[in-house]
């Protein structure tokens, strides 16, 4: 499974610290323009509900103070008028209808006083006689639909033994809905009702804009009627109108009222979001566009700051980067930039033209002293080496063995053939391996039937570059300090290419079956320093070690230790490439 890798952030860094700056100062100003904005459309909403509050319930208390003078009316009829006491209870006949002819032309002349009622009428029960009285502006069918209505509810009522209500009540007649208010004297029932259209007319002159409307609504939310269709049909109703709220599918309405005291309805007023703010002041107005404008210029300002000053800087930390990691090489490439980047950048790279020069002089300087010393060391060894060859041939010599002397001769200068070109770095394995051959032989003729070898190497590994004279320095290390003409001693070389990881290496074993190394000695080569007894100073493994240091650095190591049962081992690690 891939996994993202995202780019560390240093806290430190100039970017990071001129996008929190930038963030810092505006954030706070657009926030506080945002706020300022909503706090302003807030107050003017408040203002706008306590004003529509106030004309709502002015206007309710003049609803219910003419629903209570018209109710004035109909107990002063119920209790006062001897027409309506005539009419309940007649001598005769006559006296009935004079009484009925009466209280027609009082309801009618009532009429002219109580504009705000439809119609007042008594109603006989037992008789089914109906008087009534209408406003001019109430239609023959409304009348006719109303008195059948009422008729039919005052015969239900009187059939029964419910009471009258005693407040204003609601009554829906096809598409209308009315208020009605009916108080019962004897066999009479008085009373008045209002089409809630006349009750809501006055408030059409409100203008609430084209979504917004005044209407009548009972204590459950149903609307009885308003000035305006409502478009929107999840306005709630329901919440009570003691304070104001909003309301609708996108919350834009505003929704304040005032319950009536003589029935069970109220008036409301919805006002739309848009009719509220169309007088908010022009600065808040300002406020939000600068607020939103601020919000949309933000990533455009950030990218603006990108590329005059945050790309430069990321283009010049790649390159230090770069040359942090040994590639002196590198140079910013020229682009359009402002002009103090363009003075930096050339600067930068003048300073590190002249920087790599002056590290490829110390170098080239570090090099040859390396050399130097790489063939010093491995001179370091041949005397010792040249002495134990002369012993050999004198030795032969005394005994005339000419064959002998002949192959010993045939391998010194072999042998010396290869150390005089031993200055060279690098040799191959191929060639290494010659030498160590035929640097065991002439081991073999001084200590014969006493020393063996075997070398096990892949034939693919033979082109391989090695320092010369890698090999050949152990085993004479070995033959020097395991092989006694007491008993036999053999050698062995292993290489092989082995991998670690992901990184391939040379491994070299080298091991001999001899008494092995002493623990003061092993101690010493471990620890990286040179092993000094009573026999002297013994340097051909720290020379070793020297040279691979001067040749790969901590890329390579040598390992000592013993082996089981015995005699001594020496691990050798090369570092392996392609180009090795």
């Amino acid at each position: 499974m891939l996994r993202t890798r995202f780019p560390k952030i240093s806290w430190n860094s100039i970017r990071v610290k001129l996008i929190i700056g930038l963030f810092l100062i505006t954030v706070p100003l657009i926030t506080l323009l945002i706020y300022n904005n909503y706090y302003s459309i807030g107050v003017v909403r408040n203002q706008v509900a306590i004003s529509n509050k106030n004309l709502i319930s002015l206007y309710m208390a003049q609803i219910d103070s003419q629903l209570e003078e018209a109710e004035s009316n109909v107990l002063s009829l119920a209790n006062n008028n001897w027409d309506i006491k005539s009419m309940d209870l007649p001598n005769s006949e006559d006296d009935y209808q004079m009484a009925k002819y009466n209280i027609s032309t009082t309801l009618s002349n009532n009429m002219v006083f109580y504009k705000s009622v439809d119609a007042f009428f008594v109603y006989n029960y037992l008789r089914q006689d109906l008087v009534d009285a209408f406003q001019s502006v109430v239609l023959y069918p409304e009348q006719v639909k109303v008195e059948e209505v009422v008729r039919k509810y005052l015969d239900g009522l009187a059939n029964s033994s419910t009471a009258a209500d005693k407040h204003w009540f609601i009554q829906k007649i096809d598409q209308n809905y009315y208020i009605l208010r009916i108080v019962k004297s004897g066999n009479l029932y008085i009373g008045a009702w209002v089409n809630t259209r006349t009750l809501l007319q006055p408030m059409q002159l409100i203008n609430l804009g084209a979504e917004g409307s005044v209407i009548l609504v009972t204590s459950k939310g149903e609307t009885l009627i308003s000035t305006r269709s409502l478009q929107d049909k999840n306005i709630d109703l329901t919440r009570g109108f003691q304070q104001y709220y909003v309301t609708g599918t996108k919350n834009n309405l505003l929704v304040v009222g005032e319950s009536s005291d003589k029935g069970d309805f109220s008036l409301a007023a919805i006002i739309p979001n848009k009719q509220i703010l169309q007088n908010l002041p022009w600065l808040t107005r300002i406020n939000s566009i600068v607020s939103f404008a601020a919000i949309g210029l933000l990533p455009l300002g950030l990218l603006f700051l990108f590329r005059i000053l945050l790309m430069p800087l990321k283009r010049l930390i790649i390159v230090m980067k770069r040359i942090n990691k040994g590639m002196v090489h590198t140079r910013i490439e020229d682009y359009q930039t402002s002009d103090e980047f363009i003075l930096v950048n050339q600067t930068f790279n003048t300073m590190m033209s002249e920087i790599e020069s002056l590290k490829i002089n110390v170098y080239e300087e570090q090099l040859n002293k390396q050399k130097a010393e790489l063939q010093h060391l491995q001179l370091q060894i041949n005397p010792h080496f040249f002495l134990n060859s002369l012993n050999i041939l004198y030795n032969l010599a005394q005994v005339k063995n000419y064959e002998l002397i002949q192959e010993m001769t045939l391998c010194l200068v072999r042998y010396f053939r290869f150390m005089f070109r031993s200055n060279l770095s690098f040799v191959s394995l191929q060639e290494e391996l010659q030498h160590v051959r035929n640097y065991i032989r002439i081991q073999e003729l001084r200590f014969p039937k006493h020393l063996t070898c075997t070398i096990n190497v892949p034939e693919f590994l033979e082109k391989l570059s090695i320092p010369p004279l890698l090999i050949q320095t152990f085993l004479e290390n070995s033959i020097k300090h395991s092989v006694t003409l007491e008993e036999p001693v053999h050698l062995s070389v292993q290489l092989d290419l082995r991998e670690e990881g992901l990184e391939p290496y040379i491994e070299i074993i080298i091991r001999d079956t001899g008494k092995g190394f002493s623990e003061e000695a092993l101690s010493e080569i471990n620890s990286g320093n040179r092993v000094v007894d009573e026999q002297g100073e013994h340097i051909g493994i720290w020379n070793a070690r020297k040279r691979l240091n001067l040749l790969y650095g901590n890329s390579a190591s040598i390992t000592c230790y013993n082996g089981y049962p015995n005699g001594a081992v020496i691990a050798i690690k090369l570092p392996y490439t392609e180009e090795s």
